[in-house]
């Protein structure tokens, strides 16, 4: 029996959308070998630079954030990844550690899960019987770290990574977030249950077929090429994605995580392609005459976007593992940049994780902010996730009350 495709209800979009691209794009060919050439150069550094034994993920350290020169910041955007190194120290972060650990045993995560798998397609198709990715969200360090000083400041500096106004108006405060809350990650020696393949979060075939989406790529689809820049705001809180558990609702100038212990190449860790140019000729590839008039390259309703090597295997060669990172570290990247996780683990310790990225305040957000804020105070899951609702209830959460004066503002509350 075959499976359902999750894009019967749009195969009409589209094939309307791509007929409207092509003829809105008279040289969207000669384009899209322009734009080819122009990636496949970014490709070979990349490539080059991991040949040499070095990495081509930009680094900056936290104690400095305010004195990189331009030319760390025009390399930021290029490769649309970073790491900011000693954003909290060692003592501080083994202590969120392990009280992660004792809350995950406090709310008796393993044993209620058991009694989830009939309902849990997550879990469910595990070999092992110990999950890697948790789906707690209201711990008090999750809390602590997502309304903490360091992060406040680091996420607005990457916020200013971006060109945040658009004809005189600003797209998104870049001085104030809007906590998304997110799960951790424990992963153990030997997991090989966990691995991503390369695809890009944010939605797939919506940027064909959303006009919001349409406007973010207007310069790829008929307006000047040269004149198109990833980290231009303009009309990025105006997408909107399919509904779904796998497409974040909020818009992220990055996405990120606080690695809560050591971690590098062969831990299953992540995996990057630093290109940031590499949708856009993502979004041209799907137009040539080899890709049929109902398909995106792969690309499927409600899922991340894939990275297909039949269509993009020119990319792959860019793509590896950042470089090693220790606890206190973060590590960010792009919403419109390739990522995956390592298919195993094959170091001695735990790779753990807080995924806390960065949601500036904008209209979009505040509207999911509202529904967040709601199950916060009730304990119930992310209201972007499945309903599994360990922390419903559970008196070892994080409260209101645990609420320092930045995070009441972080998830929403006026006064």
């Amino acid at each position: 029996m075959s499976k359902p495709n999750p894009n019967e209800p749009y195969l009409h979009k589209i094939r309307e959308a791509k007929q409207a691209l092509r003829a809105r794009i008279p040289d969207f060919q000669a384009r899209f070998q322009a734009l080819s050439a122009a990636v496949q150069a970014e490709v070979a550094q990349v490539k080059a630079i991991r040949a040499r034994g070095e990495s081509p993920v930009p680094v900056v350290h936290y104690g400095s954030l305010c004195n990189n020169d331009e030319a760390t910041r025009a390399l930021i955007r290029r490769r649309g990844c970073v790491i900011v190194r000693g954003v909290f120290d060692e003592t501080r972060i083994a202590q969120w550690n392990d009280d992660i650990a004792q809350y995950l045993d406090d709310v008796q995560y393993l044993q209620r899960m058991e009694s989830k798998r009939g309902i849990d397609q997550y879990f469910s198709a595990l070999a092992s019987s110990k999950p890697q990715i948790y789906s707690v969200y209201w711990s008090k360090p999750q809390m602590q770290a997502r309304q903490s000083e360091e992060l406040a400041r680091t996420r607005q500096w990457l916020n200013r990574l971006w060109d945040v106004s658009h004809e005189g108006v600003d797209v998104f405060n870049p001085d104030q977030e809007l906590t998304y809350v997110d799960r951790v990650r424990q992963r153990q020696p030997g997991d090989a249950t966990l691995g991503l393949s390369p695809h890009v979060d944010g939605g797939s075939i919506e940027r064909w077929i959303d006009p919001g989406y349409q406007q973010v790529y207007r310069h790829i689809f008929g307006g000047d090429l040269s004149a198109y820049n990833a980290f231009d705001a303009a009309f990025r809180t105006a997408a909107r994605e399919i509904p779904s558990p796998a497409v974040c609702r909020m818009f992220r100038t990055f996405q990120g995580w606080t690695a809560l212990t050591r971690q590098g190449p062969g831990d299953g860790t992540l995996n990057v392609l630093p290109v940031v140019n590499a949708i856009p000729w993502m979004l041209l590839r799907a137009l040539q005459d080899d890709v049929p008039a109902d398909e995106l390259c792969g690309a499927q309703a409600g899922r991340a976007m894939v990275v297909s090597p039949q269509y993009h295997g020119m990319l792959l060669d860019a793509y590896g593992p950042i470089p090693t990172v220790q606890a206190g570290d973060t590590v960010w990247w792009h919403p419109d940049v390739i990522h995956g996780v390592e298919d195993k683990h094959q170091g001695k310790g735990y790779s753990n994780v807080m995924y806390i990225g960065a949601a500036p305040d904008c209209a979009k957000n505040r509207t999911f902010s509202d529904l967040q804020r709601t199950a916060f105070e009730s304990g119930a899951s992310s209201p972007d996730f499945a309903a599994e609702d360990y922390e419903l209830g559970f008196a070892g959460r994080a409260t209101v009350a645990e609420l320092s004066a930045l995070g009441r503002k972080q998830m929403g509350y006026t006064d």
